[in-house]
């Protein structure tokens, strides 16, 4: 970011205004490795984060200790189930892409479910539906899951 002279707080609103590039431009800066793939959201909350900790300081060696410790109490020191997600949902703001009938739909991943057309939707099941008008496994649909499983 331009300037030493900003406060945290401006630092901080500043990355509202930048487009995607300049957030992962800021994201190599402050944490001098190429950017994850995040939503904008994402970026937006760790890049605050981030220019708040190098402000302030992070979490001490203590409490980084203690949430690894609990951690562990949950996920027995497994990385395999350290990085499950119980629900195997994709994360929120995970954007779903399939084409209809010559047409590309796109389907945002909520806390509470699917957005399709402006609309909520509890289950992919229900928009494959809206999208085709027949009954569908909404994995199936979108390529998350093959049919007949796996």
């Amino acid at each position: 970011m331009a300037g030493h002279d900003m406060t945290i707080i401006q630092k901080i609103a500043s990355l509202q205004a930048m487009d995607i590039a300049d957030l992962k431009s800021e994201w190599r800066r402050l944490f001098d490795t190429d950017p994850p793939a995040f939503n904008r959201k994402t970026l937006e909350a760790r890049l605050a984060y981030r220019i708040q900790e190098l402000a302030f300081g992070g979490l001490s060696k203590g409490t980084r200790r203690r949430l690894k410790d609990l951690g562990e109490r949950v996920d027995g020191g497994d990385p395999l189930i350290r990085h499950a997600r119980v629900d195997n949902r994709p994360a929120t703001g995970t954007q779903l892409i399939r084409e209809w009938q010559g047409e590309d739909h796109v389907v945002t991943v909520t806390p509470n479910g699917y957005e399709w057309g402006g609309r909520p939707y509890k289950s992919l099941s229900a928009v494959a539906r809206a999208i085709t008008g027949t009954r569908w496994n909404g994995w199936v649909f979108f390529g998350l899951k093959r049919q007949g499983g796996g």
